[in-house]
């Protein structure tokens, strides 16, 4: 029995093709900040490493190279607090899309077991739970986890779509509860450089993999990370997941009977990015100038901005908040700005549109401007 593509939902993007045509047709054109897609280019330093790898004759493995591991775990000490990661752990992905997507049928996930996902989400968590042949469930609490069958639960910390961060003690009780039903615990950490407010911008995003989260113990903990972000590497499909060992080994197995192998330039390339902090410094910086262009000029027009303490979007709403979120994208895109509806998220995010970054200094200050025109 073949896969059965009518038991997943349209594909999100595809469902504003009315209101791209609307912004197109604007006079002054087109501004895309529906989809969190880098626009700038990728650092001299990394092309440089894809270039110097290039030339790749043999099959790459699909563990990576040594240095590409090391280069990871060096970064998560310098970058995110977790010391002492065991190079093994470590595992680079075809970008982290798909493994969120195939994650619960590496993990032999299928009928009556039930994956956990915020409430609002990025969408491919509940995808990834139906092709498994798994339930998806919505729940931000663990107080309303269902009461048998919970085999992952998924976190997002900075969330996509609101970039709000979880804490340390809030992560910590989803761990405990988690390892109580004996559950895998995944953690999207992709948007971790990006944070904008206190205590995140100074204190750093927590992983699932800090000492203070986890108890010294990593057992039934992944994180997943992506370079796409914080260093322009989209095209490149740079990611990895790390954490429990014996996971990450069970992971590798399925992937390399499976032929899922980053290639070589890849690889080289992405060991260089690891290493060198001025470039994710130095576009976080243009991210910052770019938010606050979008946030004060969202606040002009009378939009309100909830959450968004990190991460590469704006979570707006118009003013009153009642507006159903598919009016506000056609009153966007009637101003040739386009957004990304809530109900993409899930029901709860149907209040919302999230508004990328991701567009040049020009096109940023362009759609500024037509945000307070009246």
């Amino acid at each position: 029995m073949g896969l059965d593509s009518r038991a997943l939902p349209a594909f999100p993007w595809d469902t504003l093709a009315h209101d791209a045509e609307i912004a197109r047709a604007h006079p002054a054109g087109l501004i895309d900040l529906s989809v969190g897609t880098p626009v700038d280019p990728t650092p001299t330093v990394i092309r440089q490493a894809l270039e110097s790898g290039s030339n790749s004759p043999g099959y790459p493995t699909t563990h990576g190279t040594p240095e590409l591991r090391e280069a990871v775990v060096a970064w998560f000490e310098r970058r995110r607090g977790v010391p002492g990661l065991d190079p093994a752990a470590v595992l680079p992905t075809l970008g982290s899309k798909e493994l969120i997507a195939t994650l619960p049928a590496l993990l032999g996930l299928g009928a009556g077991d039930a994956v956990v996902h915020p409430e609002i989400a990025y969408p491919t968590y509940d995808v990834g739970a139906r092709l498994a042949g798994a339930v998806p469930v919505p729940a931000d609490d663990v107080e309303v986890w269902p009461r048998d069958g919970v085999r992952l639960v998924w976190l997002n910390s900075p969330s996509n779509p609101t970039g709000e961060v979880r804490g340390v003690e809030e992560l910590s009780a989803v761990v405990a509860e988690a390892r109580a039903r004996g559950a895998v615990v995944a953690s999207d950490e992709c948007y971790a450089e990006l944070a904008w407010d206190e205590p995140w911008a100074s204190g750093g995003v927590p992983s699932i993999l800090d000492a203070r989260v986890n108890g010294v113990d990593l057992r039934g903990l992944l994180a997943v990370y992506s370079l796409s972000k914080q260093s322009n590497m989209a095209g490149y499909r740079a990611a990895f997941v790390a954490g429990d060992p014996e996971l990450v080994a069970a992971l590798l197995e399925v992937r390399k009977h499976a032929g899922m192998i980053m290639p070589g330039p890849v690889q080289a390339a992405m060991t260089v990015a690891l290493g060198d902090d001025g470039h994710v410094e130095a576009q976080r910086e243009t991210y910052r100038a770019r938010r606050e262009t979008l946030r004060v000029a969202l606040g002009d027009a009378g939009y309100v901005v909830d959450g968004s303490q990190a991460g590469l979007y704006l979570w707006a709403r118009p003013p009153g908040g009642q507006q159903d979120c598919r009016t506000t994208v056609r009153r966007l895109a009637e101003r040739g700005i386009l957004v990304a509806p809530g109900e993409f998220y899930g029901p709860a995010g149907a209040g919302h549109v999230r508004i990328a970054l991701t567009a040049t200094d020009a096109q940023i200050d362009e759609a500024a401007r037509r945000l307070r025109m009246t």
